[in-house]
This record gives structure tokens, sequence and C-alpha cells, in this order.
């Protein structure tokens, strides 16, 4: 599906980066809404230039989720986005609601947008021409935060709590969310639910046991392993890929990228996914085949210059693990990970095994739940992948904070900001890094069709936030995002 500027960037946020970004409010507390509900504070509308009244067009367009209405749109203003991607980002997104108008000239326009799913905030520049009818030249969509006037306020926290129950529920009635959620804070869990079917062929019943697809998630587990190692002194973060793989092909590659640079995506190792891994998929079986395809390719930037997410990075940092430890990845981070920290359902054992408590994963295709089996790797592996529960989730973010698995010197330098993918958006070691003074906090979030999840811990405030989900990204980031952004700040309310 060919995708503009527009796409692109918005399924960049939605799969990626979003699960870092500090939740942005995008609409302010009613308190005679019921506990999920929500309304903007005051509605802004839009100017009557043409930039204006062509966005104005889109937006009932777009909102309508009509495809007819988006086509006659598209030829109208000779805009070069796919119809059946604004339909796909409209099922993702839901309904965008204008918040304000940043920037207003004739032929551009700049405004913060709400999505009504959730708390996000999007900033859409659009730029046209002065032709009549005018064209529609380029449109961005970034996130963004919320201004202080439209953010939500923080809750007591029986309230935040009572009001992430009921948006779950709430998104599972609407079909937008099928998984598990919890919330605890230090050993106690305060809030945890089951909801939606894990097979929708048979009809079973998510469970709190349910165990759910990854995704990017699981490279988390690979950065504590290869943390382990550095804290025995069988690896120096600062170690060149050569100097524990030889023979690899690419010499530069070898010889500049370090361990540092993997661990941060700072690396300019590239990506996995595309026409290669899609012809390859089934028989991509060990860390090893990853090599076989991909390791002759060169560099895609200087090693340091800028953060890029590296799939194909995080692959490289398992095949380090094998060759350092002597054992096969999976083995490793079951010994020295899952073992320690009492995590008994998580693992990585391939599609083709029987798992009875693993979720079905289902995408959207043609505006319809479908099994997303056909988009599956053989397995997961060290940049993503496996599976797991909110309860194992908690076990291993318990292990961590404990300093069970890595010594809390290298816990602080993994969870600390090494480097910056842009505005809101930090990484550490395998990590991602988020908010400010006593909201600071890491985790990773996880997005590919049919799975969606997100991990935070809070160590200043004691707080561990998880949900998992079997459908497309933003299903289970939503729901974290939701109480993050209202949990209380202030440790009275604790």
């Amino acid at each position: 599906m060919r995708r503009t500027r527009f796409l692109a960037a918005l399924f960049s946020a939605l799969l990626i980066a979003a699960p870092f970004l500090p939740s942005a409010a995008a609409e302010k507390s009613n308190p005679s809404a019921s506990p999920a509900a929500s309304s903007v504070a005051a509605p802004a509308t839009l100017p009557s230039t043409p930039a204006g009244k062509l966005f104005s067009d889109l937006l009932a367009a777009f909102n309508a989720g009509d495809a007819s209405k988006l086509q006659a749109f598209k030829e109208k203003h000779r805009a070069q986005w796919s119809v059946d991607g604004m339909i796909d980002a409209h099922d993702n997104l839901g309904d965008l609601t204008l918040l304000q108008v940043e920037k207003s000239e004739p032929l551009a326009l700049s405004v913060l947008m709400g999505e009504s799913d959730s708390d996000r905030v999007h900033r859409v520049n659009v730029a046209i021409d002065g032709s009549a009818p005018p064209m529609l030249l380029d449109m961005q969509f970034q996130p963004a935060t919320a201004p202080a006037h439209l953010a939500v306020p923080r809750r007591p926290l029986r309230d935040a709590l009572a009001e992430t129950e009921a948006r779950a529920k709430e998104l599972a009635r609407s079909d937008k969310f099928s998984g598990t959620y919890l919330v605890a804070r230090g050993d106690d869990v305060l809030l945890q639910g089951a909801l939606g079917q894990a097979d929708r062929e048979t009809q079973l019943p998510v469970k709190l046991d349910t165990q759910f697809r990854l995704g990017s998630m699981n490279k988390m587990f690979t950065a504590v392993a290869i943390l382990k190692l550095v804290a025995a002194g069988k690896l120096s973060l600062d170690d060149t890929v050569g100097k524990n793989l030889p023979d690899y092909p690419n010499k530069d590659v070898a010889s500049k990228v370090t361990v540092r640079h993997l661990l941060t995506h700072n690396g300019g190792t590239g990506d996995i996914f595309g026409p290669e891994f899609d012809a390859n998929r089934l028989s991509l079986k060990e860390h090893s085949d990853y090599l076989r395809i991909y390791g002759s390719r060169g560099l895609g930037h200087e090693p340091g210059a800028e953060f890029r997410y590296s799939n194909y990075g995080f692959v490289l940092l398992g095949l380090l693990i094998e060759k350092v430890s002597g054992q096969s990845y999976y083995d490793f981070v079951e010994q020295q990970i899952f073992r320690p920290a009492g995590m008994k359902s998580t693992a990585s054992l391939p599609e083709s095994a029987d798992v009875p408590r693993r979720a079905a994963g289902y995408t959207k295709k043609e505006r319809k739940w479908a099994p997303s089996t056909d988009t599956l790797p053989y397995r997961g592996m060290a940049a993503g992948g496996g599976y797991s529960t909110v309860g194992d989730l908690l076990l291993f973010a318990r292990a961590l904070e404990k300093g069970k698995l890595i010594p809390k010197e290298l816990l602080t330098q993994a969870t600390s900001k090494q480097a910056s993918g842009g505005p809101g958006f930090n990484y550490g070691f395998g990590f991602g890094v988020f908010g400010t003074d006593s909201t600071i906090g890491y985790g990773h979030g996880g997005g590919a069709p049919g799975m969606n999840g997100d991990l935070r811990v809070y160590p200043k405030l004691g707080y561990t936030v998880i949900a998992l989900s079997s459908l497309d990204p933003p299903a289970g980031s939503r729901i974290v995002e939701f109480f993050t952004t209202r949990m209380p700040v202030d440790p009275v309310e604790r």
C-alpha cells in the first residue's frame, strides 16, 4: 500500500515512537461525564482561508470514515495519499478533533488535533497551492504535546484507577481492545483486568494468564541479557561488533559499530522488515539466518551520528549474546532473566508450537478483524517477538527494581537518556525513557499486526503499568497512556 509522508509519520508514531512519548493530554475533565469520559475545554474553529477550508473538508471526510468521500477529495485536490491508508488511519485513531490553530496563512495551516479514543495529540501541517480548486501539496502528521490549558488534570488514585477500568471496558465493548491490563504500586496490584476473546474462532475468553505476543517489548530482555554479560566482565559497551564476531561480512559494521551503538539505535544498522523479510519469513529460524541475509549490508549512517530505530541492531545483540555466552539466545534469557525473576509464562517458542494459552492475533483487513497469522515470523528473537503475561511482566519489573537481574548502577544507565529520537522521545540501553521530575519512567512498547503491548515503570512513584493486546496498535498502549496521564504525582495522593 502506498504511503505519503502523512501516513508514514502516522504509523511510525503508532508502532514505534508513541509508546515512549509522554502522554500528551488532548482533553480536559468534565465532572458531569461518565468516569471514562472527558471533553475538550473549548472547541476551536478552522479559519476561513483556502487552507482552512480544504482541511475542513478533509477532516469531515476522514471522520466519516467514508471511502467515497475521501476518494472525491483526493481527486479534487490531487492528494497523493492512499484512500485505503486513510481508512486504516481512521480505524486506528478514531475521529480527530480540532484542539488549537497554531499557525494560519492563506496557503498554509498548522493545527493541533486530538484523538477520540485516546489522549494523544498530533500536530498537522498543511500546505496547498493557489490554484482553483487548490492542490494539496503536503501534509505532515507528527506527535505533539497538548498545551497546558488542554491537559488532562491529575486524579486521586482511586479515581484514576476507576476511570482506567471504565475506559478499558468501553474500548472492549467497541471492539478496540482485547487483552489484559494491570496497575501495581510496589508489590501491590491495584487494578487488573481481562477483556475480549483470546480466540475468536473458538470464542475462548481472555484470562489474566493469557499469553500475548510482545513485539519489540522483547528488546528489554535482550538489553538486560547484554548488561548481565557487561556486569560479568565478558563484554564491554564499547566493544565493536567485529571483536566478538570476527567473521562479520561487512567491515564497516564490524569495525565501527559498538555494543553501545546497538543498544541505543545509533549504529546505522538498519531494519529487517521489507520484501526480503516477507520472502524469507518462515526460514528465518535462528539469529544466524538474519546475518546470512542482512550481514553484507553497509551502514545507513555513521555510528553515533543519529538515532534511527534498528531491529537488525538488536538481532546483532542476540548474536553477541550467543557468541559470548556459548548458549542460544533463548536458553540464556530463560536461565539468566526469566528464572531469577520467577517468570514461568514467558518464552519464544515457534509459532508452530502448541502454546495453549497464547492468544490468536487479529489485524484489520477490509475494516474487519482477521487473523494475523500470515504476518508472523517463525519465532520471536532478540529484536522482538515472544510472548508473556501481564503478571510475568510485573515480575520482570520488580526483579529489575530490586537488583535481581543487573546491578542498580547499570539499570540506572540503561533507563537514563542515552539517545534522543526527537522531541519527547528518549532512549536508554534497550529501554524507552519518558517523563520528567517525579514522573520519570522507563519501559518499552511493542506493536505489529495483531499485537500491541506496553510496560512502564515509574521508580519515584512506585507504579508499574502494563497492557497487552492481540489487536493492532495502539490497542494496548491506549490503556497504559490513559492511566499514566491521570495517575497522581503528589506523594500525598499515593
